[in-house]
């Protein structure tokens, strides 16, 4: 039977777990998506939408797509057998789900790949994603620090710092999304308002910002809560331990376990980082993006 491309279903929940059993053989990491399979074939619609490759009968490929804004999508979760790769299944699915996210309204599309995951960046370029940036997690322990500097809460200041930060520019505009785990859509003015509103919104400077940073949400991770900050960008070393003081305070009001930061992949926030005490991972993770995605779309279908 020639290979097709279907909606995902609940029965293929078995096939699901085979495919991503021995995706990442060299790494003591199991995969999330049998964990979140149900729960996204449930949440199937206008904004989401999960896919498969069949192969007689078995799900041997999986992806998703998600709507984020009104004209961001973020593609998640590609996943190919190993036994089925070579065969172009990710692509297919990815031409697919395209076409689903420009009907949505998508004009950008979006993808984040672990650096270390070799098959998961050259599956990127082959569907037609280019690298955009790049970002890496630091993890402030939550607990009752005393900043060297004045922190402020004012969304107003926050955002004119963002607006003028070189973190911005190696991010992209891109931060961590409110409305889903481990994807980015672009910070605007309206949603750090909203984040001050609901969550919290920190800046750190005595006379004027030299630091920002947004909490996104809180989840649980491996039996912990977890406080998750959307972004943090700095001007200098002392406004990074300053800030990272900030996050840590802020998040030991929650009575968090712990938490995540995401910071620019640029060598000065990274070396900054490091140097203030940050507790930073030892690798950055890539985001792809593919821009056009109506015109792209169009294009493919008349081809």
């Amino acid at each position: 039977m020639s290979p097709t491309v279907r909606t995902a279903r609940h029965d293929d929940y078995d096939d699901v777990v085979e495919l991503t059993s021995d995706v990442w053989p060299d790494r003591a990491m199991a995969d999330y998506i049998p964990d979140v399979f149900h729960d996204w074939v449930d949440a199937d619609g206008p904004g989401r939408k999960t896919l498969v490759v069949d192969v007689d009968g078995h799900a041997v490929a999986l992806c998703q797509a998600v709507m984020l804004t009104d004209t961001e999508a973020w593609f998640q979760g590609m996943r190919v057998d190993p036994a089925h790769r070579g065969k172009g299944f990710g692509t297919m699915l990815t031409e697919r789900l395209i076409e689903w996210a420009a009907d949505a309204g998508a004009s950008v599309g979006r993808n984040m790949v672990f650096s270390w995951n070799e098959a998961g960046l050259g599956q990127s370029l082959a569907a037609g994603f280019e690298p955009v940036t790049s970002f890496r997690w630091v993890h402030p322990e939550p607990r009752d620090e005393t900043s060297e500097m004045d922190v402020g809460r004012e969304p107003a200041a926050a955002w004119g710092y963002w607006q003028e930060s070189d973190g911005r520019d190696v991010l992209s505009g891109l931060a961590l999304d409110s409305g889903e785990s481990w994807a980015l859509s672009a910070l605007t003015r309206e949603a750090l308002d909203q984040l001050a509103t609901e969550q919290a919104v920190l800046t750190v400077g005595d006379d004027e910002p030299r630091g920002m940073a947004c909490r996104v949400r809180t989840t649980e991770a491996d039996g912990d809560r977890l406080a998750e900050y959307a972004v943090g960008v700095w001007s200098d070393v002392d406004a990074a331990r300053a800030l990272f003081a900030a996050i840590a305070t802020d998040a030991a009001t929650l009575g968090v376990d712990a938490t995540r930061v995401l910071i620019p992949e640029s060598p000065r926030h990274v070396a900054q980082a490091a140097y203030a005490g940050g507790n930073i991972d030892d690798r950055p993770d890539f985001v792809f993006e593919i821009d056009g995605l109506e015109e792209l779309s169009e294009s493919r279908t008349r081809t």
